[in-house]
């Protein structure tokens, strides 16, 4: 499935900015389609680790909520990409199956069988899956709408779960994760502030930046020339950049910039500033994960470019479109290793700043 003349056609810069708030019935049916079909398809799944003979059990029975789109996870943010389409976009064409599919599985019996693995499991996703289950969470909070009420009632016994093992066992941690997958600790501390700021949580915000600070103030000269690495689908040098101008003021963020990408010209480095050609890694999940990667340094490089003034402005918010074409151009693929996550990152790159706006 290629991605919509709505969406091929948007205007790389506005689509950048983080704030499209307008889109057709077609581009919005692509882009819940894959989502909506994954929340519900059990198999392929990645079940982690078998420690014995008796450690099998269906995915349904350990994630009665979040089984489908092969990996807990995606099928957190995949449900968050269903209920901020919603919330953004009204009189979506797929409303009623979208409701009709979150309200099956969002019901008080399954979100506790949710919070029991976790009480048995307590390492389980950390941190990207409680990223994005915090992301849930603040977007049906952000919602004023009778259906985001009900959905947020039923989700809080998982949400609360997963912000006390934030503050246990996310936070209090001595190094960051400096990967460009799943582990990378930017990218969730990240996720810890929208959520504590939409749910007004003060505490957990001067938390999660105290955390920021500690991992990352002092760091220096990011290898660039080393990025992507095997599986990336984040950049965490640009991860750490973003995270970093939210907690830092102005004038501290500008001295630390200097120092963490001392020359953000393409002459150097270049090959961090074009995208990467995915089809050079064959097709499958690595491929899949480099569509991806394109997607997150779109924005990435975008928010960096409103950090910083003149031609370096100007040179990074190219490559951020130069990046975004070529993400957009994989991310509607029928192949399930891509197609059960990278509509959420399509939309993220979209509407991130929809709110700010």
């Amino acid at each position: 499935m290629n991605a919509p003349d709505a969406l091929a056609d948007l205007d790389p810069e506005a689509a950048l900015d983080g704030t499209v708030s307008s889109l057709d019935d077609d581009a919005l049916r692509r882009l819940a389609h894959h989502p909506l079909a994954a929340v519900g398809q059990e198999y392929p799944h990645h079940g982690g680790a078998v420690d014995g003979p008796e450690d099998t059990v269906r995915p349904r029975e350990d994630h009665p909520v979040f089984f489908g789109c092969y990996d807990w996870h995606s099928a957190v943010h995949s449900h968050w990409a269903l209920v901020r389409q919603l919330r953004l976009f009204e009189d979506h064409p797929d409303e009623a199956a979208i409701v009709e599919s979150i309200d099956a599985r969002l019901t008080p019996e399954n979100v506790n069988g949710e919070v029991t693995y976790f009480v048995e499991n307590p390492g389980f996703e950390r941190p990207y899956g409680w990223a994005w289950l915090l992301r849930l969470a603040a977007e049906l909070h952000r919602w004023d709408d009778p259906r985001a009420d009900r959905w947020a009632d039923m989700l809080a016994p998982l949400e609360e779960r997963i912000a006390d093992l934030v503050r246990t066992e996310f936070l209090p941690q001595s190094r960051p994760f400096r990967v460009g997958t799943h582990g990378n600790s930017a990218f969730a501390l990240s996720a810890v502030l929208d959520y504590a700021d939409v749910v007004g949580d003060d505490d957990l915000a001067a938390d999660a930046a105290e955390t920021a600070r500690r991992f990352y103030v002092d760091d220096e000269d990011a290898p660039v020339a080393y990025e992507p690495l095997g599986w990336d689908f984040v950049s965490p040098t640009l991860t750490e950049a973003n995270l970093m101008r939210r907690v830092l003021p102005d004038a501290e963020y500008d001295d630390w910039l200097d120092g963490f990408l001392p020359d953000l010209s393409e002459s150097r480095n270049r090959d961090f500033f074009e995208p990467v050609d995915a089809s050079a890694d064959g097709e499958g999940g690595m491929a899949l994960h480099l569509v991806g990667l394109n997607l997150a340094k779109a924005w990435g490089l975008a928010e960096v470019a409103d950090a910083v003034d003149g031609g370096t402005a100007g040179r990074l918010a190219e490559s951020a479109e130069r990046h975004f074409e070529a993400g957009l151009g994989g991310a509607f693929t029928d192949d399930y290793a891509g197609s059960h996550w990278l509509s959420s990152f399509v939309l993220y790159a979209l509407t991130r700043n929809a709110d700010a706006a």
